[in-house]
C-alpha cells in the first residue's frame, strides 16, 4: 500500500485552490472542473468540490467543518515562508518550538482547515527526514 494524498472537500474550490497554490509556490492541476491537485515531490494535495461527494455517497464529507486534521508542510525556513504569509492567512500561531523538534507556525485556509508550515531543526527531527 502507498499513501496517495490528502483530499479536501471545500465549497468554494477555486479560492481554496488559490490559497494552496500560493502557499506550496506549485500550480494545481485541474483534472475536472469540481478537482484539482498540487503534486509536490513528497505528497498530493486533492481538492474537490462539494459536487463530488454525490459521487461517493452523499453526505459521507462536508466542506468547511474539518477540526481534527493538520494539512502539513515542511519547509527550509519557516520563519521566511511564514514571513511571506503571514498577511494574506488567518494566524493560529506564529512560529514556535514543539516538543518534537520542529519549529512550527499554523493558520487557516479559506475554509477553516488547519495548516501547519514547519522546519525540522534538532539533530533528531533532521534524521526523522533524512537530513533535509
Amino acid at each position: 500500500m502507498r499513501f496517495a494524498s490528502t483530499r479536501l472537500v471545500v465549497r468554494d474550490i477555486k479560492t481554496v485552490v488559490d490559497f494552496y497554490e500560493r502557499v506550496t509556490g506549485q500550480k494545481a492541476e485541474w483534472l475536472a472542473p469540481v478537482f484539482a491537485e498540487i503534486v509536490t515531490p513528497a505528497a498530493t494535495l486533492a481538492v474537490g468540490a462539494a459536487e463530488t461527494v454525490a459521487l461517493f455517497k452523499e453526505g459521507s464529507a462536508e466542506p468547511a467543518s474539518n477540526r481534527s486534521a493538520i494539512v502539513e508542510f515542511q519547509v527550509d525556513d519557516v520563519e521566511a515562508e511564514f514571513a511571506r504569509l503571514k498577511n494574506d492567512v488567518e494566524v493560529v500561531h506564529e512560529p514556535k518550538m514543539m516538543p518534537w523538534g520542529n519549529c512550527a507556525a499554523q493558520f487557516r485556509d479559506p475554509e477553516g482547515t488547519l495548516v501547519s508550515i514547519y522546519t525540522p531543526v534538532t539533530e533528531t527531527a533532521k534524521k526523522r527526514f533524512g537530513g533535509r
